[in-house]
């Protein structure tokens, strides 16, 4: 798209954080017109009648926005929800330690967690279509009554009852396969170049992520189809093996334990896109589970043996539990080498470095859930209307009776805990933010004392964010833990029974307490469904939900190929495109980025060419590179990596905080109070902390106090615009950089 002139020596480009704001909001104006790009991002200006009159003197103002990079449409929304177990899962890999020694292990114990999620994602909906329609529903004519859509299958033989409902759990595979083709990046134009940084980050959006994509996909999509056949032949096989029957599991197995052995070898699954090799190895293999997933549908129709008798679909309850113990095993080993491996830098947490265990274990109990809840609704629903005893006698397996069991347990004791964190980490929460607010506001007048009051608890609200890192360790060790009891199930136990037998509790209360459960799940599945509607409508539901959606998309695909594409991929290469293409021009740009935004700006920075880093300044604010970025993906920004981006732009670089602020903070250091005595670090004058709010007593012209404004962004704040000024200057080679302030 051609745009107007660029008229002015510097160009500020304004790079906003995951509100999906506008242009006209992002530039603080009404009237802007689009330079470059498309409709989900694109380059923004003032149109040439509507000039700013607030901004200095020779600098244009320009908007690049993503916002619908990664939401785009309501649907792609709606299926993040479902995708979230794959996304978080695939996250959990960007999220190791800093520690060399951990990434081949990291790697491989992650890109196995994601590969149980796929198994669990045919496993339910074949305990659904296998389980409780073909085997108990199809044997119950009171279950069958009313039901015109499900009688035609009944008093038929139970291999063609198998045989046809299998089609849904393989048309389940197809889709999602179908789904997860869809590149992630739309356009040639965004090729990044050729790596130019040594830090991990600057390779975010650079390198080519679509062939290991690729191969993941295809060892996943045989997985799927070898856990499809795998079921069938265990229900087969339950009234006596035959060679056939043996002879087909044992090509299952094979397919399973190649899947499992592509995975654990990162250097060869992780080779460059030139190298061709492995893709032919995992397409032939995707291509191998397919045909054997026709040539075992068909054996079960044809075959003459008679089928088992008991009430449950054989086999399947014990492949879950199974499932559920190999995911409790690896997140014990990812538990163990994350310990090993972790480092303690510089503002860490003493939990630092389980970052990916926790991010894991959370996709894993949320997978587990909507597994469990899928198959509990369904049971319920086929068990509607039926006498007490006629329908589907057993109901769901066990082992998802187990699921929800455990997934209270761990809500409701983190809850519990994160309650008693709030109250006893308080009172030093705000000792700390009185301290802020005396040292802000001396000698304030009485009538500010209101005033006061309210911005000392919006700072120790803002303080909180360090504590949710511990708890969401917390929550992560409980739903590994929660996931292990599932194990129970296969000594044929129920929660109730072995509650009330050893904890005295009484049956119906955990009864109760699990039917409440599966409600809970409901209630997030319907609440996540709303959320992700509203984030896409409407921005204030998109700042705080839609968050979530754009932090987990902001990484490549590298664990599980069918988490949502990584809008990074094109956002970063096209950042760098229009920097490098300014500066060709002659111009000289200042970037701005707020919260996420300045974290897509530190990873372009890191890809620019030296020449073109020379006529560049940045401007963050809201930023949460150091405090949530830095703890969470310690491998990839660490002090090295932030150090490279401020001698990059020659430390032309302005931090802006709050400390009412709970997201963003400072990058190189806290300045609380400033220091007496300047330093030759240039690291040391990059953060400026803003008083927030500017005043605590009504000035006269108004008829409020000045607003909190948090984490919010005020391009029109004193402190910001003086520091656009600054950074003008110096790209202009007219000041020097300050000192600390």
């Amino acid at each position: 798209m051609s745009g107007p002139d660029i008229s002015g020596d510097v160009v500020e480009l304004r790079v906003h954080g995951v509100s999906g704001a506008n242009a006209e909001e992002v530039l603080n104006l009404q009237q802007t017109a689009q330079v470059a790009g498309d409709r989900s991002g694109g380059f923004y200006r003032p149109r040439p009648r509507y000039p700013d009159a607030t901004n200095p003197p020779g600098v244009t103002l320009e908007a690049y926005r993503w916002g619908d990079l990664p939401s785009g449409t309501v649907a792609r929304a709606l299926g993040l929800v479902f995708l979230l177990p794959f996304m978080l899962v695939n996250v959990a890999i960007w999220m190791r330690p800093a520690h060399p020694g951990s990434e081949a292990l990291v790697r491989s114990l992650c890109r196995l967690l994601a590969l149980t999620l796929t198994v669990l994602y045919v496993l339910a909906i074949a305990g659904v279509t296998l389980d409780l329609v073909g085997w108990k529903c199809l044997n119950s004519p009171q279950c069958l009554t009313g039901r015109s859509w499900l009688s035609w299958l009944s008093g038929r033989p139970v291999g063609l009852r198998l045989a046809v409902l299998a089609l849904v759990p393989a048309i389940a595979i197809s889709l999602i396969w179908r789904v997860s083709n869809r590149p992630g990046r739309t356009f040639e134009a965004f090729r990044a170049p050729e790596q130019l940084s040594g830090h991990r980050l600057g390779a975010v959006g650079q390198w080519d992520a679509e062939p290991l994509v690729g191969r993941l996909r295809s060892i996943h999509v045989a997985a799927a189809f070898a856990t499809l056949d795998l079921t069938l032949l265990l229900a087969r096989a339950a009234t006596g093996a035959t060679a056939a029957t043996g002879a087909l599991t044992v090509a299952t197995a094979v397919v399973l334990t190649a899947c499992v052995g592509c995975l654990c070898t990162p250097p060869l699954i992780d080779r460059a896109a030139a190298d061709r090799r492995l893709d032919r190895v995992t397409s032939a293999l995707r291509t191998t589970a397919v045909a054997l997933t026709v040539v075992v549908v068909a054996y079960v129709l044809a075959s003459p043996q008679p089928w088992d008798g008991r009430r449950e679909l054989p086999g399947y309850d014990t492949t879950l539990a199974g499932l559920f113990v190999a995911q409790t095993t690896l997140l014990a080993a990812l538990g163990v080498v994350l310990l090993q491996r972790r480092d303690q830098p510089r503002g860490a947490t003493p939990l630092f470095g389980l970052g990916a265990l926790a991010i894991a274990a959370t996709g894993i109990s949320v997978a587990v859930a909507y597994a469990a809840e899928l198959v509990y609704r369904t049971a319920d629903f086929l068990d509607r209307d039926v006498p007490t005893g006629a329908g589907i006698a057993t109901g769901p397996p066990r082992a998802y009776t187990w699921v929800i069991f455990g997934f209270l347990r761990a809500v409701l004791i983190t809850l519990i805990v994160a309650g008693l964190v709030v109250v006893i980490s308080r009172r030093g929460r705000r000792r700390a933010a009185a301290a802020i607010v005396a040292h802000d506001y001396p000698n304030p007048p009485a009538e500010a004392g209101s005033r006061l009051r309210q911005v000392r608890d919006a700072i120790a609200r803002a303080r909180f964010t360090e504590k949710l890192v511990p708890l969401a360790v917390l929550y992560g060790c409980l739903a590994g833990l929660a996931t292990a009891t599932t194990t129970v199930g296969l000594l044929g136990q129920f929660p109730n029974d072995v509650v009330e037998r050893n904890a005295g509790l009484p049956a119906d209360a955990v009864t109760f307490g699990i039917a409440f459960g599966s409600w809970l799940i409901a209630a997030i599945i319907v609440g996540l469904i709303l959320g992700s509607i509203f984030a896409y409508r409407t921005v204030p539901f998109r700042r705080h939900i839609g968050v979530l959606w754009d932090l987990g998309t902001f990484w490549p695909r590298a664990a599980h190929p069918f988490a949502p594409p990584c809008y990074a991929e094109r956002a970063i290469p096209e950042l760098t495109r229009r920097i490098t293409y300014l500066v060709e021009t002659g111009h000289a740009v200042l970037l701005t980025g707020h919260s996420h935004g300045s974290v897509l700006l530190a990873a372009t920075v890191l890809q620019l060419p030296p020449e073109v880093g020379s006529r560049v300044a940045l401007l963050t604010h809201g930023s949460p590179l150091r405090r949530l970025y830095a703890r969470l993906f310690p491998a990839y920004i660490d002090e090295a990596a932030l150090q490279d981006i401020g001698r990059r732009v020659d430390w032309r670089w302005v931090n802006l905080w709050r400390d009412t602020d709970p997201i963003g903070g400072w990058v190189f250091s806290a300045h609380r109070p400033a220091p007496a005595a300047t330093t030759s670090d240039p690291a040391s004058a990059v953060d400026r902390r803003q008083r927030d709010p500017r005043g605590v007593v009504t000035p006269a012209s108004d008829s409020v106090s000045p607003p909190i404004h948090g984490h919010w962004p005020d391009e029109t704040d004193e402190s910001f615009v003086a520091a656009v000024r600054e950074l003008v200057q110096r790209l202009d080679g007219r000041t020097d950089p300050p000192g600390p302030t």
